[in-house]
């Protein structure tokens, strides 16, 4: 395929000792900011030792609808995708309410949505398609709409950088997108069907016993296609989640700050990963959601989350929640006196 996976240079650390000492040296005991100076370390390595920045934070949401979604695997039909598209360009959404609080820009990608959409100042149009295939009777998608996704999820996040953003949140909204991605878990992982699936959007047992079989169904009739991460989200996946792997690619490949949300969003995580060695290194976890399976994908991904808060809203939402701990971290760092300024005489063991 022409998106190629190589360029991601490993994160710096040339510098990180000094930014340890540099923590460390804070007037406070070691230790003690606990979280915090892990994001801090992080946030410095990425953005710079001497004063690291957030500029232009930006959220982006890819929507996308799902075959699968005709198959009663969410209390919603697919037609509701279009209709929070649209609810987020009018402002009426739990992370158009969380990006201005937080001063966070948002901007909704359609990746391929049932209903169309008219042009609006926060809407990019990469459509793929109305829809993907029922993943558990055909392969979700095409190699050319696979490669197309990526291409386009590479876009969206270049324009994200162009404006100055240098942290990234990476968001979703797609009716029957669980199913997707909890197929995407057990594909990568191995781990039984029974550890991925979850309620979602709050469905019953027969929903969720439906969601289960769907992927069962699945993994049997895609077995012998199975090769790699890239194979897994062509037979599994969705436009949507295809866009967020590349827009996570290429975030990295300019090295900012990834902020990843909840269950969705890490199982793009986790293919991007599998894709690359050195993409882990530029990724924050916002939030451990509800949705059963989001803690062991966490696990399989090496990740502290910020916050938990029993969240299982998706469209980017522990994003704009998490910012103001970032901040928080990078105030103290850069503006936190050593002992040295203050004049505080102890000794750190």
């Amino acid at each position: 395929m022409r998106f190629i996976m190589d360029f991601i240079a490993p994160l710096d650390k040339t510098h990180q000792s000094l930014i340890e000492h540099r923590i460390n040296n804070k007037t406070k005991p070691l230790g003690s900011l606990g979280q915090l100076e892990t994001l801090a370390t992080q946030l410095a390595l990425i953005l710079g030792a001497e004063k690291p920045m957030i500029n232009q934070p930006t959220q982006l949401v890819f929507a996308g609808d799902h075959g699968v979604s005709e198959l009663g695997v969410s209390i919603a039909g697919p037609e509701v995708t279009g209709q929070m598209v649209a609810n987020f360009c009018h402002g009426g959404a739990a992370i158009n309410a969380f990006c201005s609080q937080n001063n966070m820009n948002l901007y909704v990608v359609d990746c391929g949505t049932v209903i169309e959409h008219p042009d609006h100042p926060m809407l990019i149009k990469q459509r793929i398609a109305p829809t993907t295939q029922a993943f558990n009777l055909t392969p979700a998608m095409s190699q050319e709409q696979l490669q197309q996704g990526l291409d386009f999820g590479k876009q969206a996040a270049v324009k994200a950088i162009a404006t100055g953003a240098n942290v990234i949140g990476i968001g979703e909204m797609g009716i029957g997108n669980t199913t997707s991605a909890a197929a995407i878990m057990h594909l990568i992982t191995k781990h039984d069907i029974e550890l991925c699936v979850g309620r979602g959007t709050g469905v019953d047992e027969d929903t969720v016993s439906k969601k289960k079989k769907i992927i069962s169904d699945a993994a049997q009739l895609h077995q012998d296609h199975i090769s790699d991460a890239l194979s897994v989200l062509r037979l599994v996946g969705g436009f949507e989640i295809t866009q967020m792997v590349g827009a996570m690619l290429a975030i990295a490949e300019a090295g900012k700050v990834i902020v990843v949300d909840g269950f969705i969003s890490s199982a793009a995580a986790l293919l991007a990963c599998k894709m690359s060695d050195n993409v882990r290194d530029y990724m924050i976890f916002s939030h451990c959601s509800k949705e059963l399976g989001h803690q062991l994908l966490l696990t399989e991904l090496s990740a502290e989350p910020i916050l938990d808060l029993n969240l299982r809203l998706g469209e980017g939402s522990g994003c704009p929640l998490a910012l103001p701990l970032l901040r928080s971290a990078l105030a103290f760092y850069n503006e936190m006196a050593s002992f040295e300024q203050a004049n505080i005489s102890v000794e750190q063991p």
